[in-house]
C-alpha cells in the first residue's frame, strides 16, 4: 500500500464501460463535460479584472526574478495583437516563435491568440541542436509566417539565416497603442478559431502542424477541472521547464496555470547535465504548489533532491501535487520520490499522471484518484470518448471529443489516414486495464502499437514493458533503451547510459549490465519478456536523426533506422556485446 496521500479534492473514479460485439470497448466518464470558455483570451481579462496585481508570469535576470502580473500581461497582450493585425497577420499569415520558454514569449503568443492570429512555438531544438536544419526549413515551407519572433536574436542567427528570415522585436510590437481593430478581433475570435499550430515530428519523416482551436484548448482545461476541482480551490504555483513548442509544457501547464489564476515561474533549467543545477536553483528559491516533470527530469533532479536538505525542504514545503508524464515512470523513481515525500511531509502528497497528445490539446485522460505505484494514466475525461480496438493481442486505443484537433495543417492526406471512420483519432498508443475486474482503477499505457514486434517464433514483443524491466533491472545506470529483435530469434537492446554509468570502471559496468541481464532471464515468462543482449551505445541520441526529442523521449523506430548498423552488431554476436 502506497504511503503517499492527500486531503485534495477529487473527481470520483468512475467510468461507463460498453463492449461492442467486435470486441473493441468503450470508455466515457459519467460526468457531464460543463460550460468552456469562448477562447483563452477570456481568461486573461477574467484574472486582469479579478486579481489585477497578482503575479502571473515570472523568468529569470540574474539573481532577480522578473515579474508581470495579469493586468500588466493584459496590456502587453492588446499592445501585441493590435502590432500584429496591423503588420497583415491573421489565419493565412501566422507568427512563428523561436525561443525558449520566457515571460516576452509568453506575451507574444498570448497577444497573437487574443488577436485571433495563430501561434506556431517552434522546438528550439530545430534551430539550435540541428546541424543542417532540415525540420526548421520544411516548417516554414508549410507555415509561412508573417513575422518571427527571435527572443535572442544572435543565438538564432545560424537558425534564421537558413530560412532566410529576420526576426522582430517585441519592444516593436509594444510600442503599438492598441484600439478598436484588436478589441474587434478579440471579440471575433471563437470556438473554432485557429490558436496554436503545434508541430510534431511523429517516428518519421518532417514534423507535421498539429492545428489547436481555441475550443480544443479551453474544453480541455474544463475538462482538467473537472478531474481536478483542487486548482479551482487553490491557484497554481508552478516551476517549469517543460517547452511551449509540445503541448505538455504550452497547453497542459500553462493554460492550467492561466485559466485557475495561478502563477509561472519559468525555470531556464532542463533535464541534462549542467542544466538540471539551474533548474534545482529555482525550486531552492521557488517552493511550488504543484510539480510537472518528465521521467528523465525526475531522474537527474533526484540525486540532488536526495543530497541537498534545503533544496528538499523547499520543494516540499508547499507541494500538493507532483505529477509526472509523455512517457512511463520507471518504479525504482517513483520509490525514490516516494520515501523523501514521506520524509519531509508524511507523504501527503499526490502522485499523479495523465494521458494524451498533441492531437487532444493533450489531456485524454487524467489520474484523479489515488494511485500507489507507476503506470496509472487514468480514467477519460470528462466529454472525451476512449474507444480500445483489439489489436495483436493488445488494444489499440482511439480519442474522440471537443478536445480533439480538427486535423493537421495544410495536410488533408494526413488528416483522413488520422482518422477512424468514427471520428474517433488513431493515436497509435496501445492500452489496457490496470484491473479488468475493476475499470475504476483506471488505464495503464501499454506501450506504441507501431513498436511492438514477433521474434522468428512467432511470438509478440510488447516493447514498453520489456524496456522498463531492463531499465529497471539496470538501475542507476540505464537512462533508457531501444529494444531490437524484429524477426529474429532473440530480443536484444541499445542501451543509453545514464550519468551514473561514468563513475565505473569499463569491466565493471560490463559485469553490472550483465548482472541485470541476468536477473531478468530468472523471471516467469519467455523469451520474449526480457533482452538477452546488450550493446552500450558511444553516441547520444541525435536530434537531427529524430531520435529524441527535446523532453528527452527517445524515439524507438528512429534510433533503430538510425543505428541499423549496431543492431546488425548486437545480433551478430560482437565482442562489446554483453550478454547474461
Amino acid at each position: 500500500m502506497s504511503a503517499l496521500h492527500s486531503d485534495l479534492r477529487f473527481a470520483p473514479a468512475r467510468v461507463d464501460v460498453e463492449k461492442r460485439p467486435d470486441g473493441s470497448i468503450l470508455l466515457r466518464s459519467p460526468q457531464i463535460l460543463g460550460a468552456f470558455s469562448r477562447c483563452t483570451g477570456e481568461w486573461l481579462v477574467h484574472w486582469a479584472n479579478k486579481a489585477p496585481d497578482r503575479v502571473f508570469l515570472a523568468d529569470r535576470a540574474g539573481d532577480a526574478w522578473r515579474k508581470v502580473t495579469y493586468s500588466e500581461a493584459l496590456d502587453a497582450v492588446r499592445h501585441i495583437g493590435e502590432a500584429l493585425l496591423e503588420r497583415g497577420l491573421g489565419a493565412q499569415r501566422p507568427l512563428a516563435i523561436l525561443s525558449d520558454n520566457s515571460v516576452d514569449h509568453a506575451l507574444i503568443a498570448l497577444g497573437a491568440m487574443h488577436a485571433g492570429v495563430p501561434a506556431s512555438p517552434i522546438s528550439p531544438a530545430y534551430s539550435l541542436m540541428s546541424k543542417d536544419h532540415a525540420k526548421l526549413k520544411a516548417i516554414f515551407e508549410l507555415l509561412r509566417p508573417g513575422l518571427v519572433y527571435a527572443a535572442d536574436p544572435a543565438k538564432f542567427a545560424p537558425a534564421l539565416a537558413a530560412i532566410g528570415a529576420q526576426a522582430t522585436p517585441i519592444a516593436e510590437l509594444l510600442k503599438v497603442s492598441p484600439g478598436a481593430r484588436v478589441d474587434a478581433a478579440y471579440a471575433k475570435t471563437g470556438p473554432d478559431t485557429v490558436a496554436k499550430i503545434l508541430f510534431t515530428s511523429g517516428s518519421t519523416g518532417m514534423p507535421k502542424g498539429v492545428i489547436n482551436t481555441q475550443r480544443m484548448l479551453t474544453a480541455d482545461q474544463q475538462m482538467l477541472a473537472q478531474g481536478w476541482p483542487f486548482v479551482e480551490d487553490k491557484p497554481p504555483v508552478v516551476v517549469d521547464w517543460l517547452p511551449w513548442s509540445h503541448t505538455f509544457g504550452g497547453n497542459h501547464n500553462f493554460n492550467m496555470v492561466l485559466r485557475n489564476g495561478g502563477t509561472l515561474y519559468v525555470d531556464g533549467g532542463k533535464p541534462a547535465p549542467g542544466l538540471i543545477e539551474i533548474t534545482a536553483r529555482n525550486l531552492k528559491d521557488i517552493a511550488p504548489n504543484m510539480y510537472f516533470n518528465v521521467p528523465r527530469g525526475f531522474d537527474l533532479l533526484l540525486p540532488l533532491l536526495e543530497s541537498d536538505a534545503g533544496l528538499r525542504s523547499n520543494f516540499f514545503r508547499d507541494l500538493d501535487v507532483l505529477f509526472y508524464a509523455a512517457a512511463a515512470l520507471p518504479q525504482n523513481l517513483w520509490e525514490r520520490i516516494e520515501r523523501l515525500a514521506v520524509a519531509e511531509k508524511g507523504g501527503k502528497l499526490a502522485m499523479l499522471s495523465a494521458w494524451g497528445s498533441t492531437e487532444t490539446s493533450p489531456l485524454a485522460t487524467q489520474v484523479h484518484f489515488h494511485i500507489e505505484r507507476a503506470g496509472v494514466i487514468g480514467l477519460p475525461v470528462p466529454g472525451c470518448e476512449l474507444k480500445l480496438v483489439p489489436s495483436a493481442g493488445k488494444f489499440e486505443a482511439r480519442v474522440r471529443g471537443p478536445n480533439v484537433t480538427p486535423g493537421y495543417y495544410k495536410r488533408d492526406d494526413l488528416t483522413r489516414a488520422a482518422f477512424d471512420e468514427e471520428g474517433f483519432y488513431r493515436i497509435g498508443d496501445a492500452l489496457k486495464l490496470a484491473d479488468p475486474a475493476d475499470p475504476c482503477r483506471g488505464l495503464t499505457f501499454d506501450g506504441r502499437v507501431a513498436e511492438d514486434f514477433k521474434l522468428t517464433t512467432g511470438t509478440w514483443v510488447h516493447v514498453g514493458a520489456v524496456r522498463m524491466k531492463l531499465i529497471a533491472a539496470g538501475n542507476p545506470l540505464i537512462q533508457d533503451a531501444v529494444i531490437t529483435g524484429h524477426d529474429r530469434d532473440e530480443v536484444g537492446a541499445l542501451v543509453f547510459l545514464s550519468p551514473a554509468a561514468k563513475d565505473l570502471a569499463p569491466d565493471a559496468l560490463r559485469a553490472r549490465l550483465a548482472a541485470a541481464l541476468s536477473s531478468l532471464a530468472t523471471e516467469p515468462g519467455g523469451s520474449s519478456m526480457h533482452p538477452v543482449r546488450a550493446l552500450v551505445l558511444a553516441e547520444p541520441p541525435s536530434i537531427d536523426a529524430n531520435e529524441i526529442t527535446d523532453k528527452g523521449y527517445i524515439n524507438q523506430r528512429a534510433v533503430l533506422t538510425h543505428r541499423a548498423a549496431l543492431v546488425e552488431k548486437l545480433h551478430a554476436g560482437a565482442p562489446e556485446v554483453i550478454r547474461p
